[in-house]
């Protein structure tokens, strides 16, 4: 249309594809206002450009505000768009972890149905989280745990670093891992097994016993355990020893101990007051080895 050819507003939609409802509301509203409304509405070239870009602009989002910005050039396209990029970015993160967590939900099959709807509501209400949300569940548990006691500062910088993040697109195992950890972590009964452990550090600390817990022992210990236990080794038998006594070697040298049975009955009593039991259920343990103990596991 580039010889000055006016169209009714029937024309225009039968060559845009539009609904004539649809551009009349456009019209109303001033973002295609009419070329000329003696008796008939009818629209000019400038019409159907301005009305491919609404459609446009529409379609990618953006409200008839901010179109009317655009039309009457109070911002650039540019801008808008820059300022629009992340919405669907954020959208598809979210869509990613719905996805996850009704795959979640279908590998559970709990029983009984109440306990089906307690998982789903739950895993729904993880979904709906921001990570920010997500990462303050953790820290409130770490600040609560750990709040007016003297605690190694090291093993608590120590405890944010390793806060767990979900990915932008996690399995449904990472959904469950952090549903699990979410869970353990709001348990009393946990948060006070915690909070003794945290105690008896403090403790050791106001007795002049090295600093409690040495970040580089507590590594240590998670490593040599966590391999221990994922090979299925029983830390009653006789293979299990050598583990053991390489554990109570490095506690010797991180207190400045003699390696012997005083020590080791120091070590039981410390990890007996200090043991940290997840509750029943749960779908994640802290071991007292995270703390920097041994592990009875």
């Amino acid at each position: 249309m580039t010889d000055g050819t006016l169209c009714t507003i029937g024309e225009m939609a039968s060559r845009t594809g539009l609904a004539v409802k649809t551009i009349r509301f456009y019209s109303d509203s001033g973002l295609v206002p009419p070329t000329s409304a003696a008796g008939h509405r009818l629209y000019d070239a400038a019409a159907f450009a301005r009305l491919d870009l609404v459609r446009t602009l529409r379609e990618l989002g953006l409200d008839l505000a901010t179109i009317q910005q655009v039309l009457n050039r109070e911002v650039a396209v540019a801008d808008i768009a820059n300022a629009h990029a992340e919405v669907p970015a954020v959208q598809i993160r979210s869509l990613q972890l719905r996805r996850a967590v009704l795959l979640a939900v279908a590998r559970r099959r709990s029983t009984p149905q109440e306990a089906e709807f307690q998982e789903a509501e739950f895993m729904n209400s993880l979904a709906r989280q921001s990570a920010d949300e997500r990462r303050r569940l953790i820290s409130d548990f770490i600040d609560d745990t750990f709040s007016g006691l003297d605690a190694n500062p090291d093993f608590v910088a120590m405890m944010r670093r390793a806060m767990p993040e979900l990915p932008e697109d996690p399995a449904p195992e990472q959904v469950e891992a952090w549903l699990g950890l979410a869970d353990l972590v709001q348990d009393a009964d946990f948060r006070a097994s915690v909070r003794r452990m945290a105690q008896c550090q403090a403790e050791q600390r106001s007795e002049g016993e090295g600093s409690g817990l040495h970040q580089e022992l507590t590594e240590t210990v998670r490593d040599q355990v966590g391999a221990a236990m994922a090979a299925g080794l029983d830390p009653a038998s006789a293979q299990a020893r050598p583990v053991v006594d390489a554990l109570t070697a490095r506690y010797a040298a991180a207190f400045g101990r003699q390696d012997d049975a005083g020590l080791r009955r120091w070590l039981l009593t410390s990890s007996r007051s200090a043991a940290i039991r997840a509750p029943s259920g749960a779908g994640s343990c802290w071991r007292s080895s995270a703390a920097g103990r041994p592990s009875r596991a």
